[in-house]
């Protein structure tokens, strides 16, 4: 990495803060973190760094990195409050974890964080266990989920934001294959021509399709039987499908377009 020294530099001599270093030089702030980290348990300060060449300066850090194998543990309780706010993620709270990592290195204890797959894994073990809940057994083909993600995404013309687009998830129920799909709104024409482009793009038709409980598609939102509008009937038996929309408050019945969400 022919940046790497220049990140090192910022950080032990002029005294910047992960973030700054990775807007500066154009990294992630968990590539800064990682490094940072690297040159904390390899006991290397700026003077010892500034010696080296770049393809010697990565041997002592991968060196360094190949000793250290111990992980630092996430506070997953705390980490699962998080991710009940608007906008939060396990990349983002994923990234966060790297730079405490790395802020509160101990030379005489190295520690490493976890590489972002093994952080997801470990957070889906660790809410497995907060509330027993029964199976749900799918086949293949039978089910489709659809859901809006909560926040929106900027459309850029000229490297000017011209305004925010809704995006749209699709996922079959055994395999979780997703599909999503830009929208200008959330409205029934939305939700029913994005809909159709995902079966277009599964080539093929479910049994079941089921929503959220949005007002664009559900008139009266009932436990037991929902009132569709017109347009979601006439859709349903034009693809020869039913649409079944999820519980109110129960998002463990559209699991697989919520996961696909938050990630």
């Amino acid at each position: 990495m022919r940046k790497l020294k220049d990140a090192l530099r910022l950080k032990f001599e002029g005294g910047q803060s992960h973030q700054q270093i990775a807007s500066a030089l154009g990294f992630s702030k968990g590539v800064v973190t990682k490094y940072v980290g690297l040159a904390v348990a390899a006991g290397l300060d700026w003077a010892a760094i500034s010696a080296l060449d770049e393809a010697a300066l990565e041997r002592r850090l991968l060196a360094s990195s190949r000793a250290s194998q111990t992980y630092a543990q996430a506070d997953f309780g705390r980490l699962h409050q998080e991710l009940g706010r608007k906008g939060v993620t396990l990349m983002l709270l994923w990234e966060e974890y790297c730079a405490q990592v790395g802020d509160e290195h101990r030379a005489d204890l190295p520690l490493k964080p976890w590489r972002y797959s093994q952080f997801c894994e470990n957070y889906r073990q660790f809410a497995k266990r907060l509330k027993r809940s029964m199976r749900q057994v799918h086949r293949a083909g039978e089910k489709l989920f659809i859901d809006y993600a909560g926040p929106t995404i900027a459309l850029v013309a000229g490297g000017q934001e011209v305004g925010r687009a809704n995006l749209f998830v699709a996922a079959m129920g055994v395999s979780g294959y997703c599909f999503c799909l830009a929208t200008a709104a959330q409205t029934a024409r939305d939700w029913l021509g994005a809909t159709a482009q995902a079966l277009n793009f599964y080539g093929g038709v479910p049994q079941l399709i089921i929503p959220d409980n949005p007002r664009a598609l559900v008139t009266k939102a009932d436990r037991y039987e929902p009132l569709l509008t017109d347009s979601v009937q006439d859709f349903a038996r034009h693809y020869g499908c039913s649409v079944l929309p999820a519980r109110a408050y129960h998002p463990q019945d559209k699991a697989w377009t919520s996961y696909c969400t938050l990630c």
